[in-house]
């Protein structure tokens, strides 16, 4: 799937207080506007969907467009021409949400435009494919590398390939699919993931950092975790994805990859 494009918008925004770069960017899968303008009613959904309280709305003085104000402070500015500035509190935070850059360099912003979540899977075709029609219900694009073209590749090239940077998420599904216990301790098997899951977590957890992986773990109180290391994300479930589907939306929300809450 095509990232959005972002260009610098010319001229200088004049309204007071407004430091933040300005990028003229289309959010995915909300503005499908030919020109990709972003509009204020938009823009507040989608902060909203990412946990954001809507205070009020209003037009700025010069009338060139509309400023939104949150119950925690942050402050956005959405101008008629479709370019949007930050200030207010917890800017970064709105930046990311957004994917508006502070620097002025627009490749950050746009490593995030893409709407492509990474999974990672063992032997459970069920979960594997529960999870498949989870992400595309919400309009993202599942990466399932079995799926993918190899093009004469090996499985690790190609795994290198693909968990490039237009992906912006990763579910790995763990589940029990073999046991394992400490040498000399069979009464402490579990069930525990594939090796190859294992090895892809870390790969995504390096690639993507802890806040967007999202690891799904099935029979936990059978399960062995993949790993001990503290705040990784662990969304329990027991027979079926769906169970853990409005905590996968909202990390995913935190992150960035607006996704109705109402509808999920």
């Amino acid at each position: 799937m095509a990232a959005a494009s972002l260009r610098p918008v010319s001229g200088k925004v004049t309204f007071p207080m407004v430091t933040e770069a300005v990028w003229k960017r289309p959010v995915p899968g909300v503005d499908d506007t030919e020109e990709g303008g972003m509009h204020a009613d938009e823009i507040q959904k989608v902060l909203e969907a990412a946990g954001l309280i809507f205070a009020s709305k209003s037009r700025l003085g010069n009338e060139s467009g509309d400023q939104l104000r949150f119950t925690t402070g942050e402050i956005v500015n959405v101008f008629d021409t479709g370019t949007v500035g930050v200030q207010g509190k917890n800017p970064a935070k709105v930046r990311q949400i957004l994917g508006v850059d502070q620097s002025g360099v627009p490749q950050a912003a746009a490593r995030w435009a893409g709407r492509n979540v990474f999974v990672v899977y063992g032997h459970d075709g069920d979960a594997r494919t529960q999870l498949e029609a989870m992400l595309r219900r919400w309009h993202l694009e599942p990466l399932i590398l079995d799926q993918l073209p190899s093009e004469g590749q090996t499985l690790i090239e190609k795994l290198e390939r693909y968990s490039n940077d237009d992906v912006r998420f990763a579910v790995v599904l763990a589940t029990p699919d073999d046991e394992g216990y400490a040498r000399s301790r069979e009464d402490e098997k579990k069930f525990r993931a594939r090796q190859n899951v294992v090895l892809e977590l870390g790969l995504m957890l390096a690639k993507l950092g802890r806040p967007r992986v999202a690891i799904l773990l099935k029979d936990q109180d059978q399960m062995e975790r993949p790993s001990d290391i503290q705040g990784l994300i662990y969304l329990p479930f027991r027979d079926n994805v769906e169970e853990i589907r409005l905590a996968l939306a909202k990390e995913m929300n935190k992150q960035g990859l607006a996704i109705d809450l109402a509808r999920v």
